[in-house]
């Protein structure tokens, strides 16, 4: 057992920023002497003390061997993993390096249709070809659960050389798919299950609490520590576990390395590092008792808020839920908070932004029905007195008759997108470098059957949620419809050049038919 206690990298930043001597080395600030004014004087000189770069002291973080080796190891036993590595680039590069070390050019991988954009950059940078498993979706409550395990089987056992499994652990709105289940069934096929946990870092400190992937038996997990504990935005980790050590599925410690040196910048800035430290410190020490205040203030919020008239709360699994029971949602996380506002007659994207510009409350993530709120160590009672009392504003001022038709029709679209599936005639990776052509979306929609334009762009609706196309896919009249309605109800798009949708890339015709 090490010495949770310990903060090695934070001390070694601290005694660095203190440390008197002549600076003739990068950033060029030189320890604050050089910042502009007004940086200085809001922020205060500390901070640009700190930010130094890889000195002898501080360790190096593609090659520790001090301060950083340390904290990485306390970072593991914490979290429950068998070695850990910190990120500075956001778990976006724990995703893509993660893809890079399972898949090379030409290798298949199985992952969910609703998986983050990073992993897409993924794709494109390892050459794979992705294997897409469309979740069920919920249309009442417009959700996407996670991959269903039978489902998975299904796929490996159509694609039996496929070389890694991906799945998402939770979704963005807290749902929680059957990692136990999952894992079983891709270690039967001698592959690792690889977790994008970039919304469940702080799992592994309350048993009320879904169970933390690794415990379920993932081998490699993406977790955004920045997102719901407390480091500084960008600052996340990436995890392996004991299942790794003399495992037929085994991946290649020193390919990873090798993938996350690629894909993170060579000056990492040791603030964010040194926030890692201080995070994993605080969970270790406080997180039981951190987390049972979270949890405490989340279901005071879910129980006050589901007794205002119009405003229905997504529930965990068990109670009188009235969402959909399936194997890809098998639990929830309590401290995400979804409130359907449909029922009020308005749009997720309209009650957003009554919330944010009226009543001094803002969501994490709206959406076309519901918006979701984070709760984390962060929020006091006040925030969620605060959050209450904007609801019930909300609903006795703002109702109005009935949501706009679109609304229906766009769920319908939803569903039809996930029950015809089309497999994509280019890897992400042809895509990403075919000839590329930019074309009116009339044009697009008049000829989308016939000439089979395929999209050299990726598309999402944002908030993030289910990317509606992919480089390498078949352009589709129902997801072009699906992604109209959205701007016209008041959502954005975003991943592709014309976030207005009058224009679209797509990959010139003789690619495409080639």
């Amino acid at each position: 057992m090490l010495d949770q206690s310990k903060v090695p990298l934070l001390e070694s930043l601290q005694a660095s920023a203190h440390r008197t001597h002549a600076a003739f080395y990068a950033p060029g600030h030189k320890r604050g002497q050089g910042i502009a004014r007004e940086l200085a004087a809001w922020w205060g000189l500390s901070v640009f003390q700190a930010d130094l770069p890889e000195l002898p002291e501080l360790d190096n973080l593609f090659a520790p061997s001090g301060a950083i080796a340390l904290a990485q190891k306390l970072a593991a036993e914490a979290f429950g993993a068998a070695e850990s590595w910190f990120l500075a680039n956001g778990s976006t590069a724990g995703i893509i390096a993660s893809i890079l070390t399972a898949t090379g050019p030409g290798d298949k991988i199985i992952l969910p249709r609703n998986i983050h954009s990073s992993a897409i950059s993924g794709l494109i940078l390892s050459g794979a070809m992705p294997i897409f498993i469309y979740p069920e979706y919920d249309d009442n409550w417009d959700l996407y659960y996670g991959m269903a395990p039978e489902a998975v089987a299904a796929a490996l056992e159509k694609h039996p050389d496929a070389k890694a499994v991906m799945m998402v652990y939770p979704t963005y709105h807290g749902i929680c798919g059957d990692v136990a289940a999952i894992a079983r069934i891709a270690h039967q096929h001698r592959i690792p299950l690889l977790i994008d946990e970039a919304h469940g870092p702080h799992f592994a400190f309350h048993p009320e609490l879904p169970s933390p992937a690794l415990a379920l038996g993932a081998d490699l997990t993406v977790q955004s520590i920045h997102k719901v504990l407390g480091a500084m935005t960008q600052a996340s980790m990436l995890h392996i576990s004991s299942n790794q050590i003399n495992s037929l599925w085994q991946l290649d410690r020193d390919r990873l390395a090798r993938s996350l040196q690629i894909v993170q910048s060579t000056s990492p800035n040791y603030l964010l590092l040194a926030s890692l430290d201080a995070a994993r410190r605080q969970m270790a020490l406080q997180g039981r008792e951190l987390m049972t205040r979270t949890l405490n203030l989340a279901d005071r919020a879910r129980a006050q808020i589901e007794k205002i008239p119009g405003l229905s709360v997504l529930q965990p699994v068990g109670s009188a839920a009235p969402q959909k029971t399936s194997s890809g949602f098998c639990a929830l996380d309590r401290t995400r908070l979804t409130v359907k506002v449909s029922s009020l007659g308005l749009t997720g994207y309209e009650a957003d932004e009554i919330l944010h510009q009226e009543l001094g409350v803002t969501a994490e993530l709206p959406s076309l029905t519901h918006l979701t709120f984070i709760i984390s160590l962060g929020n006091a009672p006040a925030d969620i007195d605060r959050l209450v009392q904007a609801f019930t504003t909300l609903a006795g001022d703002y109702r109005r008759s009935s949501l706009p038709e679109q609304i229906n029709l766009v769920s319908t679209k939803k569903s039809a997108l996930l029950e015809s599936p089309i497999s994509p005639p280019l890897s992400p990776r042809e895509a990403f470098f075919a000839p590329v052509e930019t074309l009116p979306i009339e044009q697009i929609e008049q000829t989308a059957y016939r000439s089979g334009h395929v999209s050299a762009e990726l598309v999402c609706p944002y908030p993030p949620g289910i990317p509606v196309l992919m480089p390498g896919e078949v352009i589709t009249e129902g997801a072009l419809d699906l992604l109209k309605q959205t701007l016209a109800l008041g959502g954005v798009i975003t991943g592709c050049s014309d976030p207005d949708l009058k224009t679209l890339k797509v990959i010139s015709s003789d690619r495409a038919r080639s």
